[in-house]
């Protein structure tokens, strides 16, 4: 399974863009093109990161180092609510499922930049 197979749901990606914009974006920015000390988490930058890696893998990240004034302060359900909004953001189409907050679960999903046939 990859981030091109509808992975999360839209419900899900909005309620991640609520806790984006109150938690992260201050440091992110708003249209997550990151910031002085915050990295991108959209776009070529990004996505040059996290290819051929598992949304386990960014879970984990985040939840170790985000938010950087209270790392791991939010729940597994939020945190995979924003990386649902990380996704929905990078242009990967939603499913019909939200994505699972269990790590073991988004350690099946791959993060693949380049579309299945483009």
């Amino acid at each position: 399974m990859t981030t091109w197979t509808g992975v999360y749901s839209g419900a899900q990606a909005a309620q991640g863009e609520a806790i984006y914009l109150e938690r992260c974006a201050g440091c992110h920015q708003p249209d997550l093109s990151g910031g002085e000390d915050a990295p991108p988490l959209a776009g070529a930058q990004f996505g040059a990161k996290w290819n051929d890696r598992t949304l386990g893998d960014l879970f984990e990240r985040m939840r170790r180092s985000m938010p950087l004034d209270e790392p791991g302060s939010l729940t597994t359900t939020e945190y995979a609510q924003l990386i649902a909004h990380v996704l929905r953001r990078n242009g990967f189409p939603e499913g019909a499922s939200a994505l699972s907050e269990r790590p073991a679960a988004l350690n099946d999903i791959r993060f693949v930049t380049q579309r299945p046939g483009g």
